[in-house]
């Protein structure tokens, strides 16, 4: 038995981070999957901020919910960019 007089410790987890792209596949396949359109329904997110966009299918509203919608417009708009003109 442990002494009652010494500080006790214990040890939580931390879910790993995901990053954003990651955060937008995943969304976008349980978008796919529940048979909407991936893109109207992000970009209705991204504008509104309304989480009822999004499909709690997979978690995906609460992971994407996790995200600035700024970091969101950043990260597509920096894919687009480098596919575009960084050939």
């Amino acid at each position: 038995m442990q002494d009652k007089n010494q500080t006790q410790f214990f040890k939580v987890e931390k879910e790993p981070e995901m990053q954003v792209k990651d955060v937008l596949e995943l969304v976008y396949r349980s978008l796919s999957e529940k048979g909407y359109n991936p893109l109207n329904q992000i970009v209705g997110y991204i504008m509104s901020g309304d989480p009822t966009y999004i499909t709690s299918h997979n978690n995906a509203r609460s992971l994407i919910m996790k995200v600035e919608r700024d970091e969101l417009v950043e990260e597509l708009l920096a894919d687009y960019i480098n596919k575009n003109f960084r050939g």
